[in-house]
């Protein structure tokens, strides 16, 4: 048995063995629990070679033995080898709308911090960053007193990012309009040196979901995310798919009503101008700030009271809508399953009912069956958890980053 080929041709001794490292780790991480016997197999490298790595992610407390399996050498039980939770955690922090929210995640995908602010962010980016700063500090200093290290931190944002110039183009929903992100990114942790990533919000609750939520396991899946606009982070392959620019997903500017009420994003007619939130309350005729409490209560009101009535029309009205916009996304990019997040998931018992009788109208005929939907494992959390793990994610493909040198 050799050990595997290098990803690049010459690739000196140390790359090659800081390429298997993220091997072995990454092989732990896909089987939960495995022996080394079990890894050499698995990764085609030498018992001799994973015995050596394994010794390394051991001491950087990225591996720990957990006793006994069945996939010793000649049949003995072999030592088992698991992700250590218990030092190594990931920041995941979210500016939405109506709240700012900051999770750390342990290795083994375990939220061990939670903590939020509710309230409007339609204010000015370096306000809204300085709170943010203070909570993600804060979170670091509580997953601290836990014995846990800080390796990296991810940021959601509702809008659309420019990666390569670090900035945030347009947050429509913010009010924010070409900021540039690192100066507001240096108030968060982790330490120096450690990478700080930022994506948009959907994307980020599809990477979510599938590590943690409804789309484990599956290769293809659209999530829908809802609060005051509407986002869709799409999953091709098991991996998030954003574009050429960056930018797909933008599933609320959609056009839906052709002429329709203007949309925060300079458009008309886009479908968060029906199925947002505030929409979706001023139809109803509720308070566009009050949130969705309210519209709840009214949906649960008998037919023919005029408040449950009114619920229930504007409910139809973002169905019919969101329904058209989802007919289009399944023609185009063919789902295998639609996640409903956010509001949306809130609404899941009289959304996913009407969206349903709606695809299967005008979907099955052309293919069939329409994709199943369904609502968010995660709820509003979806987003933030995925920044986190996309930290942890990128430590399993690469631990050389958190070695000492």
């Amino acid at each position: 048995m050799t050990d595997r080929p290098a990803p690049a041709p010459g690739m000196r001794h140390r790359s090659m063995r800081d390429h298997n490292l993220g091997v072995v780790l990454g092989e732990v991480a896909r089987r939960g629990t495995i022996s080394r016997a079990g890894l050499a197999v698995a990764t085609g490298l030498t018992k001799s070679t994973v015995s050596s790595l394994v010794g390394e992610l051991v001491e950087a407390r990225l591996l720990v033995a957990e006793g006994r399996t069945g996939e010793g050498e000649r049949g003995r039980p072999g030592i088992g080898l698991g992700l250590d939770g218990g030092h190594v955690a990931g920041l995941g922090c979210e500016i939405g709308a109506r709240r700012l929210a900051v999770r750390v995640v342990d290795l083994r995908r375990r939220t061990r911090v939670r903590l939020e602010r509710v309230g409007s962010n339609r204010r000015s980016p370096d306000a809204v960053f300085a709170e943010l700063g203070a909570l993600a500090v804060e979170a670091e200093q509580r997953a601290h007193a836990q014995g846990l290290t800080l390796v990296g931190a991810g940021l959601a944002v509702p809008g659309l990012l420019d990666h390569d110039q670090r900035r945030l183009v347009a947050a429509p929903n913010l009010g924010w309009r070409d900021v540039p992100l690192d100066p507001h990114l240096a108030g968060l942790p982790p330490r120096a040196g450690l990478p700080v990533t930022v994506d948009n919000e959907a994307n980020l609750a599809a990477l979510g979901e599938l590590r943690l939520g409804v789309g484990t396991g599956r290769p293809s899946f659209l999530v829908v995310t809802g609060e005051v606009g509407i986002g869709a982070g799409l999953v091709v392959g098991s991996g998030l798919y954003s574009g050429a620019d960056g930018f797909a997903g933008e599933l609320g500017h959609v056009v839906v009503v052709p002429g329709g009420a203007p949309c925060a994003c300079g458009g008309r007619g886009c479908l968060e101008t029906v199925a947002g939130l505030p929409a979706l309350l001023r139809a109803a005729g509720l308070d566009p700030e009050g949130g969705l409490a309210p519209l709840l209560t009214a949906l649960d009101r008998p037919a023919g009271d005029a408040a449950g009535d009114a619920a229930r029309t504007a409910v139809d009205g973002a169905a019919a809508a969101l329904a058209l916009a989802l007919t289009a996304a399944v023609h185009l990019l063919a789902p295998g399953l639609i996640v409903l997040g956010g509001t949306l998931a809130a609404l899941g018992r009289v959304l996913i009912p009407r969206l349903d009788v709606a695809l299967a109208a005008q979907v099955g005929a052309l293919r069939g069956s329409a994709p199943p939907v369904t609502t968010s494992a995660l709820g509003a959390d979806a987003a933030v958890l995925g920044a986190a793990l996309g930290v942890l994610d990128a430590v399993v493909a690469d631990p050389v980053r958190i070695l000492p040198s």
